[in-house]
């Protein structure tokens, strides 16, 4: 929870920010749910919000599987918009609404990802957040066992090429953490995590 808010407030001061650890989205507000434990991101929505850092947050989750812990906390927030995009026949089976929620069938390629994802942010920016939390989930990668989806790995470094560019457009602030990933073998799950920080940091030296 400390490293998210951290990183949050460091993108405040420094536009772009991260956190290695993170994105545990399915985690409500009296019940831990698939790995997580405490929900990071509404942990953060809701302190900036109490401690009136900021009036208006966006949470980008690009993890495959639905973030229903997220949208059980946040709903009723109206400072807050969650978008969701993930695929439709997976985890978790019962899913909470989000402001806005993408399910993608099974087998969905780098194209219709991405062009998903496009319509997805133009509803994002148009709600005029102040700070956006980004879920780089990897689980969409095609080798990974739990995602049911055909991303590449180029495809992801284009999802996050075109997530961030799009806020530092914006001059929106963008705090992102790490989620999901179970490649065999485990290394590309690393490679793509990893990616996830070298686009982030070849955009900070543009």
């Amino acid at each position: 929870m400390g490293g998210s808010l951290a990183a949050a407030r460091e993108a405040l001061a420094s536009g772009i920010s991260g956190n290695l650890a993170g994105g545990t989205h399915h985690a409500t507000a009296g019940e831990c749910a698939g790995f997580c434990m405490f929900n990071d991101l509404a942990v953060v929505a809701l302190t900036l919000l109490r401690d009136r850092v900021v009036e208006r947050i966006a949470i980008v989750d690009l993890d495959v599987h639905q973030g229903n812990g997220s949208a059980s906390i946040l709903n009723g927030h109206p400072e807050v918009f969650t978008f969701s995009l993930h695929g439709r026949n997976n985890y978790p089976f019962r899913k909470v609404p989000s402001s806005l929620d993408i399910g993608l069938e099974d087998g969905a390629d780098d194209d219709t990802y991405l062009s998903a994802l496009a319509v997805g942010l133009k509803a994002v920016f148009a709600f005029e957040p102040e700070l956006v939390l980004y879920l780089a989930g990897v689980d969409p990668l095609d080798t990974d066992r739990l995602g049911r989806l055909a991303v590449s790995m180029d495809g992801l470094a284009r999802r996050d090429r075109l997530v961030m560019e799009e806020c530092l457009q914006r001059a929106i602030p963008m705090a992102l953490v790490l989620g999901g990933g179970y490649t065999e073998p485990i290394d590309l799950t690393v490679q793509a995590h990893v990616q996830t920080f070298r686009v982030a940091r070849s955009l900070m030296r543009g």
